[in-house]
């Protein structure tokens, strides 16, 4: 009886459900069988999934499923496993001096992994992936160096920092010289300081004065040529290469205000064999001196 009253959608000879909204009928088109079973299927699925392993939280945790396995307890199983395998060479990286790491293939493969590693986790945010820098933060792959680009000094840089307030931390920064010097002083300095590089003054500068206020107030720091002084972390200002741009309005912001950037002491962060292995990727950049 039921089939003589089914109603047959003329367009596509399907039968309805006899449900209309504004005389729109739905067609009775059951969902295929395969994805139902497949449906079923997802649902044992989660079923057996909830006993076997953690998955409804508690009040304090959550139910340890019949594996009581847990991802965390599985990474830290797996780190100690890879520190166990890397233990004996990171021993020989903790006692070799830093030119015997250079010296040995073995040593020096295994020191530029792991540098590479602890430099994308712990460098690469300032230095940038490949070391190239930006503003403010040095170029680690060209051979100018603000204090030092031996083993031995970047080393040191890298252990205690750079005004991080380690008691052994690099110090030395460019002092404020806003209302020491007056305006008109402050533009020709920063165009002397230009004329260093080879760059070019701005029209009508005033190179003598700026020759003389730099001797009185910048060659103390930066030597009387503009060379700089590593032992200060004073820059050359004669090499082309500028920390934090070369164009008037950004030296004078510097002469102003001073410069002072910070890179943090990675001693007690980091590993003794870690440091060395840093020092050396950086070492390989390119830029690193005999």
């Amino acid at each position: 009886m039921a089939d003589e009253h089914k109603d047959i959608d003329a367009v596509t000879g399907t039968a309805t459900t006899g449900h209309d909204w504004d005389g729109i009928r739905e067609l009775n088109t059951p969902l295929p069988r395969w994805w139902l079973w497949t449906f079923y299927i997802t649902i044992v699925w989660a079923i057996g999934y909830w006993v076997v392993y953690p998955a409804w939280p508690l009040l304090t945790g959550s139910t340890e499923g019949v594996t009581a396995w847990h991802a965390r307890s599985a990474v830290v199983t797996d780190l100690a496993e890879l520190k166990t395998q890397r233990g004996p060479m990171m021993d020989k990286l903790s006692s070799a001096a830093l030119s015997e790491i250079a010296g040995s293939p073995q040593l020096l493969d295994f020191a530029r992994a792991q540098g590479r590693v602890a430099f994308a986790d712990n460098c690469a945010p300032c230095h940038g992936a490949g070391g190239g820098g930006t503003k403010g933060y040095p170029n680690l792959n060209d051979d100018d160096w603000l204090w030092g680009g031996k083993l031995d000094d970047i080393v040191q840089t890298l252990r205690f920092g750079i005004r991080s307030g380690h008691d052994k931390a690099r110090q030395g920064n460019m002092p404020p010289f806003a209302g020491v010097i007056k305006p008109n002083e402050i533009s020709a300095v920063a165009d002397f300081a230009r004329s260093l590089s080879g760059l070019p003054p701005e029209k009508g500068a005033d190179l003598a004065l700026g020759k003389k206020v730099f001797a009185d107030n910048c060659a103390v720091c930066h030597g009387p040529e503009g060379k700089g002084n590593r032992e200060l972390g004073s820059p050359n200002l004669t090499d082309k290469i500028w920390l934090y741009g070369s164009d008037k309005a950004t030296i004078e912001q510097g002469i102003l205000n001073g410069r002072g950037g910070v890179m943090p002491n990675w001693e007690g962060r980091l590993s003794e064999p870690v440091i060395k292995a840093l020092a050396v990727y950086v070492y390989t950049f390119g830029g690193g001196e005999k």
